[in-house]
């Protein structure tokens, strides 16, 4: 199988969920704007079903669309603060099969270049890994540089057992060498496992273990979802440990006062020009 060319979306991070209500919006919106509060480019991109996306409040206004393969789908692009957010706009009543764009159609383009795509792929595993080479599993190809997909789930047993799943889904993919295949485990709602769930892992699941990284309840997002706010930094920390981990972001030499655009008599201002 081809290898993709990922060069022009810097490093691509595919954020997957091993079920419904994971957390893996809130992952990799908190992986987003950790990389753009250091100073990143960043592309967010929301490849979900449009009905179920958690990122549709994300942004302050929509910004302008780019049609697809096909008018029935296409990329809806607008800003949340200087990252890019993209994402999949679907016509209500399409006359024709909807094609999901492939990844060149959700470039914004423009002279600065990304340095990191956050994808949100979506929580249907099962319709991915059926073929990555259409759909969300797209952003799973390999190619060059490879991207670094993530598993998030819950902390409970058939979180677990979710996971294993969707591992084995992939499986035969990534023995195709078609996808590259999760290595790393994002755990939600948790400062560590509770007794009794890690030792259920499948012999997949397990040998991610070790490096999960946690990201602890915060009821604010639990509550009333992705905003056009920034996310809080109990979310933010371990997005950065991770991105470090990821050699994305440097170990943090002095502590930098975080700012984020604001509404001022209803239009957004910029951070640095007020």
């Amino acid at each position: 199988m081809e290898l993709i060319d990922w060069s022009p979306f810097g490093r691509v991070v595919a954020i997957l969920a091993a079920s419904s209500g994971a957390g893996a919006t809130s992952t990799a919106v908190a992986i987003a704007d950790a990389l753009q509060l250091a100073g990143r480019s960043v592309l967010l991109v929301d490849a979900g079903d449009p009905v179920r996306s958690g990122l549709g409040r994300a942004a302050r206004a929509d910004g302008p669309r780019r049609d697809g393969p096909g008018p029935a789908a296409g990329i809806r692009f607008s800003r949340r603060a200087r990252a890019i957010l993209a994402r999949l706009d679907v016509a209500e009543c399409a006359a024709e099969p909807v094609m999901f764009p492939p990844p060149p159609y959700w470039h914004p383009g423009g002279a600065r270049g990304v340095d990191v795509t956050v994808v949100d792929i979506g929580h249907d595993p099962w319709r991915l890994a059926t073929d990555p080479t259409l759909g969300p599993g797209q952003w799973l190809r390999v190619g060059s540089p490879s991207p670094i997909p993530a598993l998030v789930v819950r902390p409970t047993v058939p979180a677990l057992a979710h996971a294993e799943q969707v591992l084995a889904r992939l499986e035969p993919w990534v023995r195709t060498a078609a996808v590259t295949p999760p290595t790393q485990l994002l755990v939600v709602g948790a400062r560590r496992w509770p007794k009794g769930v890690a030792g259920t892992a499948g012999r997949r699941t397990s040998v991610l273990l070790p490096d999960a990284v946690f990201f602890p309840p915060e009821r604010d997002v639990a509550n009333h979802g992705i905003t056009a706010d920034v996310t809080p930094a109990a979310l933010r920390s371990p997005a950065e440990q991770l991105l470090r981990s990821w050699h994305m972001l440097q170990p943090p030499t002095r502590r930098l006062a975080l700012r984020w655009p604001r509404i001022v008599r209803g239009r957004v201002s910029d951070p640095d020009t007020g």
